[in-house]
């Protein structure tokens, strides 16, 4: 994958992220191995219904018929069924005609092993624990919780990211743990012009942004906004960060401690990430949310 890796956008999602498997992820928790096994043979002509990543994919896959080859999109599949109950889900990738090709069936085994093998630049899957070592070797990734739909009226893809622990380090979050809002409102004006480092969502932020700019300018099918509780004149460092790191970003919410789901709701996102499971789990009746385990609000 090294040739077009480097090239495309490749983002590996789990099989129970792309589809609903909550029946047979059910039996297998109860039953164990074999009649999850039997199971998904028995079902394996019957086609599963989307689950929260399937309306981000199918967009993000039709955008292919926009992009040079070079520049395109790749998902690959990585799951923890085996091929023989993996068939089901290849199935019902064909029905749907999702273009999904490549996929590490891995028999009961991680299969966070083979994202940097395949070039993956974002990792989505139900299993924090994947989740959680994938970041650990510098991938962007999140546990999907989300119980919502992501609104399907129109093609453009958006993409709404938490600040600090996900977009930029927790650096600043540190300070507003440690000793308070006063602390951290102190530091972020006394280094409002110093860049803030990356986080984990950095570099996929610039595979976006390296996709709008060959996409038409008018009305451009990916969409990113930036989402977060500071507020003036924390707002300064974010900015200057942005600049540094020659990133543009096309909305930035500032909502001073507000909570984001209403704003969520109005820029109909398709996907949400941010690393407070608090803010997660207000976001998740509402639209698809991707819980980053990353930084000292996950430290526990």
């Amino acid at each position: 994958m090294a040739e077009t890796g480097a090239q495309k956008l490749v983002i590996a999602i789990s099989s129970r992220a792309l589809f609903n498997l909550d029946d047979a992820h059910r039996i297998f928790e109860q039953e164990g191995l074999d009649a999850y096994s039997d199971y998904q043979i028995e079902k394996e002509d019957d086609t599963l219904e989307p689950g929260q990543a399937f309306p981000m994919v199918k967009k993000l896959m039709a955008l292919n018929s926009q992009l040079p080859d070079l520049l395109g999109i790749e998902v690959i599949l990585l799951s923890r069924n085996s091929a023989d109950t993996g068939l089901r889900v290849f199935n019902s990738i064909e029905h749907y005609g999702l273009g999904i090709t490549r996929a590490a069936f891995c028999g009961g085994e991680p299969p966070w092993r083979y994202i940097e093998a395949f070039g993956c630049q974002l990792f989505l899957s139900a299993e924090g624990g994947d989740v959680r070592v994938a970041l650990d070797h510098g991938v962007a990734a999140a546990t999907l919780v989300s119980n919502a739909s992501a609104a399907t009226e129109d093609d453009q893809l958006r993409f709404a990211f938490d600040g600090d622990a996900v977009l930029f380090s927790d650096e600043a979050e540190q300070i507003y743990k440690r000793d308070g809002l006063d602390a951290f409102a102190a530091s972020e004006d006394a280094a409002r012009k110093r860049p803030l480092m990356g986080g984990p969502f950095k570099n996929f932020l610039a595979s976006l942004q390296r996709l709008q700019q060959a996409l038409p300018a008018e009305q451009s099918p990916i969409r990113t906004a930036l989402v977060t509780a500071r507020s003036a004149p924390a707002h300064e460092r974010v900015i200057r960060t942005l600049r540094a790191w020659d990133v543009r970003i096309d909305e930035s919410i500032f909502l001073g401690g507000l909570t984001k789901t209403e704003f969520l709701k109005a820029y109909r996102a398709d996907v949400f990430f941010d690393d407070q499971q608090v803010h997660c789990r207000d976001a998740a009746g509402h639209v698809p949310t991707g819980h980053v385990p990353h930084g000292v609000a996950n430290a526990d």
